[in-house]
C-alpha cells in the first residue's frame, strides 16, 4: 500500500484528512516540520506523497520545502500544500520551491482524493518516462566510453603499458576528486564534472601514439633530445584533439583536450608544455597528474620496478616527482588507503553496467520488501536510544554525509542553543556563530580522515557561561581544543566547564570502505568521562 506522509500541527487537520485517506493508503503522522524532516530522512523511498501546512511552529511549510529542495527529495517526491493561507504570494512561494499541488482548507473529501490519486500517478509516469529516458543516454554513454577505452588501450598497447593504467589513473582521479570536493568548496566541482573528468582521464596520454616505438619503449635513459620528443606527447595529443573536424564544443572534447595538454604541468610552473602555474592548471589535469605519477611509480615498466605504496606517497609528498597543489597533496594522504586497495587489486569495482544490472534485478525481486523485520528493530533500537537519551539528559549527534545534515538530540540542541536538524553545518550559521567557520571546517576533515581500523577519537570541549553578560560580549564561548588540560582564561564572572566530546566515524560495509558520517556525543569531563576512561575503545568498533 502507498504511503503518504501528513504534516500539520492541528491533531484535528491530520484526523480530518487520515479518516479521508486512510482505507486507500498507508498514512503517517509528523506535527512539525522538524518531525517531519526526520521521518523523511530514515525513510523517504518508502513515502509517494507529503501533504505540508505550510504555518507551524517550530520548522514551518516553507522550511521544509527549503531542506527537501537542498537534499534533492522533491526530484522524486511529490508535495501537496494544505493551509487554509490562500494569498497568491504564499502560493506562488510554495509553487517556486516545487510543490506540486495545492489543497485549501476547509477539505472537500473527493477534492483531497482525486488530487491526492492525480499527483500520485503523474509521479509515477514521470518516473517511467524518466527511466526510458535513462535508458537511452545510458546506451549512448556506454558507447562513448567503450570508444574512448578502446582508443586508451591502443596508446597502452604501443607503449607496452599494462593494461590497467587507464583504469587505475581512472580509478584514482575519481577517488581524489571526491575527497577533493569532501576537502573544499574552493572548486566548483560536482557529479557530472567527477564523470566528465574521470572518463576523459583515459585519454591523458594519446599523444603517445605519435611518439616512436624505440623511444616510447626504450628500456633505459633517455638522451635530452630523446626526451625533448616523449614531452611533446602532451602537446601532439591536444592539438589532435583540437584538429578535430567535428565536436569540438563539446565538454567532453574540451576536458580531453586540457587533461591532455597540461597533464604534465606542476603547481611551481616546472612543468610542460606552458610552464602554468598553481591553479592557472585546470583542476582536472591537476587531479590526472597526480593519478598518473602514483600509477607510474607504484608500477613496474620497462626501464624501473614498482615503488611500494608507501615509497610512492613518500616521494610524491617530498617534491621528488615535481610539485603538486598541496590542497591535492592532502587528498592524497587521506584517501591513501582507498588508493592503495585499488592499486593491490584488493578491490574489484565493478563497472557502471555490472551496477546497474545488479540494482535492477534486487528491483525485480522481493529483497528490498522482505526485511520488515529488521526494519521494525532498528525502529526499535532508535526508540530505545531517544528514550534513555531523553532520561539522561545526554547531549548527542549524527551527521551523514549524503544528506548534509546533522541531527542532534534534543538536550544537545539546548545546551548549544541550535537547531536539532541543521543542513550543511559548516555553512550553517547558528554554528558558525559558535565555533566558528575554520573550526567546523577542520572538524570536518579530522571526522572524514579518521580510518576505519581506529574510527574513534576525543576532544575537549569547554563551554564557558559569562553569568554577567553584557551587549559586546556573547553569554556562551564554546572551544574545541586536542590538549587534555587546555589552558581556558575567563572573567571572575564566567562559569568554566569541560566536557569531552567522544565521536566515531561510520564506513560503509563493502569494501573499501567509504566514510558516511559520524556520530557523537558530549558527555561532562568529571562524571561520566571518570566511568568511561576504564573502556577499551577498540572493543566499540
Amino acid at each position: 500500500m502507498e504511503r503518504i506522509l501528513i504534516v500539520d500541527d492541528s491533531d484535528m487537520n491530520r484526523e480530518i484528512l487520515s479518516d479521508m485517506l486512510g482505507s486507500e493508503y498507508n498514512i503517517v503522522e509528523a506535527a512539525n516540520g522538524k518531525e517531519a524532516v526526520a521521518i523523511l530522512n530514515e525513510n523517504i523511498t518508502s513515502f509517494s506523497l507529503v501533504l505540508l501546512d505550510m504555518v507551524m511552529p517550530e520548522m514551518n511549510g516553507m522550511e521544509v520545502l527549503e531542506v527537501m529542495e537542498k537534499n534533492g527529495w522533491l526530484n522524486d517526491l511529490p508535495v501537496i500544500m494544505v493551509s487554509a493561507e490562500n494569498s497568491s504570494d504564499v502560493v506562488h512561494s510554495a509553487y517556486e520551491l516545487g510543490v506540486t499541488e495545492y489543497i485549501c482548507r476547509p477539505f472537500d473529501q473527493l477534492i483531497v482524493q482525486k488530487r491526492c490519486r492525480n499527483v500520485i500517478n503523474l509521479y509515477s509516469k514521470q518516473k517511467k518516462l524518466a527511466g526510458l529516458v535513462a535508458d537511452q543516454f545510458y546506451e549512448r554513454e556506454k558507447d562513448s566510453r567503450l570508444m574512448i577505452d578502446i582508443l586508451a588501450h591502443i596508446v597502452e598497447f604501443r607503449n607496452n603499458e599494462s593494461g590497467l593504467h587507464v583504469i587505475h589513473v581512472q580509478n584514482y582521479t575519481e577517488i581524489l576528486l571526491k575527497q577533493l570536493v569532501e576537502l573544499t568548496d574552493k572548486y566548483d566541482i560536482d557529479s557530472d564534472n567527477i564523470s566528465l573528468i574521470t572518463k576523459t582521464a583515459a585519454l591523458h596520454d594519446v599523444g603517445k601514439i605519435c611518439i616512436p616505438d624505440e623511444i616510447l619503449n626504450k628500456p633505459g635513459r633517455l638522451t635530452d633530445e630523446e626526451f625533448k620528443i616523449m614531452k611533446s606527447h602532451s602537446a601532439v595529443g591536444s592539438q589532435m584533439l583540437a584538429d578535430l573536424p567535428f565536436h569540438k564544443e563539446e565538454p567532453l572534447v574540451k576536458m580531453a583536450y586540457a587533461i591532455a595538454r597540461w597533464h604534465h604541468e606542476r603547481w611551481d610552473g616546472r612543468g610542460y608544455p606552458d610552464g602554468l602555474t598553481g591553479d592557472d592548471i585546470p583542476i582536472g589535469a591537476q587531479v590526472v597528474s597526480l593519478a598518473d605519477v602514483y600509477d607510474a611509480l607504484t608500477s613496474e615498466r620497462c626501464y624501473k620496478k614498482a615503488f611500494s605504496h608507501a615509497t610512492a606517497l613518500e616521494m610524491i609528498t617530498k617534491g621528488e616527482c615535481g610539485q603538486f597543489n598541496p590542497l591535492l597533496i592532502e587528498c592524497l594522504n587521506i584517501a591513501s588507503e582507498s588508493m592503495r586497495l585499488v592499486k593491490e587489486g584488493s578491490t574489484n569495482p565493478q563497472t557502471d553496467y555490472d551496477v546497474r544490472e545488479f540494482a535492477s534485478d534486487l528491483l525485480k525481486s522481493d529483497a528490498l520488501y522482505s526485511s520488515n523485520r529488521l526494519l521494525h528493530l532498528l525502529e526499535y533500537e532508535k526508540m530505545k536510544n531517544r528514550f534513555f537519551e531523553g532520561i539522561t539528559g545526554g547531549c548527542s549527534f549524527e551527521y551523514t554525509t549524503k544528506s548534509k545534515m546533522l541531527t542532534v538530540s534534543a538536550n544537545a540542541a539546548k545546551v548549544l542553543g541550535v537547531s536539532e536538524t541543521i543542513i550543511d553545518p559548516v555553512h550553517n550559521e547558528e554554528l558558525i556563530a559558535i565555533f566558528g567557520k575554520e573550526k567546523l571546517r577542520e572538524l570536518k576533515a579530522k571526522f572524514r580522515s579518521l580510518p576505519p581500523e581506529n574510527p574513534i577519537v576525543q576532544y575537549n570541549f569547554h563551554i564557558i557561561e559569562d553569568t554577567k553578560p553584557n551587549e559586546q560580549a556573547s553569554s556562551n564561548i564554546f572551544r574545541i581544543t586536542d590538549a587534555s588540560d587546555d589552558d581556558i582564561s575567563c572573567s571572575s564572572n564566567a562559569n568554566h566547564n569541560v566536557y569531552k566530546l567522544i565521536c566515531r566515524a561510520a564506513f560503509t560495509v563493502s569494501e573499501p570502505q567509504r566514510y558516511t558520517g559520524v556520530i557523537g556525543k558530549l558527555v561532562p569531563a568529571e562524571s561520566e568521562y571518570g566511568i568511561m576512561k576504564e573502556v577499551d575503545f577498540n572493543e566499540l568498533t
